[in-house]
């Protein structure tokens, strides 16, 4: 849970307005570090997935901790460039991308993990002679919703293993030299099992030592982040240690000791945010008691999206009385709800409600749905107790501004 106190939130919903995104940059560090601490492999690397969360306040503190970036677009690649990795430290996952997106980031010197024949053979005949990775499917299924599985055998994601040998091919015909192996089963795995299953299926790979110029294996990401209060965090400790041999053993059959790599994003993130929101209505209707708030799935869509939980505190009342509660947005969708049936301290209009694990997929998912602008984003750096370091990282539009923006991108 978010470190930051309940009077400090307060108040910077007093100062910032709502609905407001707040960060606590001592949660992102922590984590990193943690899981750094966790897998003892002396050639780890971990790579921010930032689609989690592009705030640029914490890809720089994310730099400064050294990680390295896996990116998705061309504009992920632009704006790690722009906060300071450089383009060694940059992971580009090809995933639908169209040749003149394919131009584009060729251009700007990363790597390309590419997951599938038909874009390896345009790279290979466009750029022969490039280095490259490869992702392959492992076929294994798994994830905390389905939507966010990205293994098995009928997904979008990465080249069928059962057609190594035709990669191959293309790669020998295009003199592509293959540096990395990738895979990725999912997000938010909740066993760790899961996420070795697929990791061993990529490492029949190496050890049939297919590609010969291997530096790297990369396994992606999928480590969860707690979300329920009771939940507890995994302890990654038993498969990091497990990893580390598994790599060790690895690489001494293929004959050279392989990097290993890591994609994690809501792990490092999710815990570290909190939407702050203001009671706006209450309403009494077929039995339940309705709270309205002034923001709505635009501006954090995973409930409605994925069915996901995310925590809700009553900072205004923290102490009151628990009632039973549907917490709803301001959107024109009856989807619009945050919270169904939920236990919340007394709410009365005008209360400010944290939603809480708010630090991943939540911002960098966000919409202008129904023209309501997103919110502003501060970071508050340090202990809390002593004041902390407060960052505005990004500043809200008001609705005028929006529509101003608008008409300035119109071409006439």
């Amino acid at each position: 849970m978010i470190n930051i106190q309940q009077n400090r939130l307060l108040e910077l919903s007093n100062r910032f307005e709502t609905p407001l995104y707040v960060y606590d940059a001592d949660i992102i560090r922590n984590r990193y570090r943690e899981l750094i601490g966790k897998i003892p492999y002396t050639r780890l690397k971990l790579f921010y997935a930032m689609k989690a969360n592009f705030n640029p306040a914490i890809l720089r503190l994310l730099e400064k901790e050294g990680a390295n970036i896996d990116a998705v677009s061309p504009g992920d690649v632009h704006l790690a460039l722009r906060c300071g990795f450089s383009k060694e430290r940059i992971l580009f996952t090809a995933n639908k991308i169209t040749d003149e997106e394919m131009h584009e980031v060729h251009s700007l010197g990363v790597l390309f993990n590419i997951g599938s024949l038909l874009r390896l053979e345009k790279y290979g005949a466009t750029y022969p002679g490039s280095n490259i990775c490869l992702r392959f499917n492992p076929g294994i299924e798994a994830g905390e919703n389905v939507k966010v599985q990205t293994g098995g055998e009928a997904s979008k994601f990465g080249i069928s293993m059962r057609k190594v040998e035709e990669a191959k091919r293309i790669v020998e015909k295009h003199n592509l030299k293959v540096i990395g192996l990738h895979e990725h089963t999912g997000s938010g795995i909740p066993e760790a099992v899961q996420m070795m299953l697929g990791m061993k299926k990529l490492i029949t790979l190496v050890d049939r030592k297919i590609f010969p110029d291997l530096e790297f294996v990369d396994f992606g990401g999928g480590f969860k982040a707690p979300y329920l209060p009771d939940e507890q965090r995994i302890d990654y400790s038993e498969f990091g240690n497990e990893t580390t041999k598994l790599m060790e053993e690895v690489s001494q059959n293929y004959g050279k000791e392989l990097n290993l790599y890591f994609e994690p994003g809501k792990f490092l993130v999710a815990e570290s945010g909190v939407l702050l929101v203001k009671v706006t209505t209450l309403k009494n209707a077929g039995g339940k008691k309705i709270v309205g708030v002034n923001s709505g799935f635009p501006q954090l869509i995973r409930p409605m999206f994925y069915g996901a939980y995310h925590h809700i505190l009553n900072l205004s009342n923290i102490d009151g009385e628990k009632q039973v509660y549907d917490v709803v947005g301001n959107i024109c969708e009856s989807g619009d709800c945050f919270a169904v049936d939920r236990e919340l301290s007394e709410v009365r209009e005008g209360d400010i409600l944290a939603i809480l694990n708010a630090g991943a997929y939540c911002y960098s998912m966000g919409s202008v749905y129904n023209l309501r602008p997103m919110p502003a984003e501060v970071m508050v750096d340090g202990d809390d107790f002593n004041g902390g370091n407060i960052k505005i990282v990004s500043k809200g539009l008001s609705s005028k501004e929006l529509v101003d923006s608008i008409f300035r991108s119109e071409i006439n």
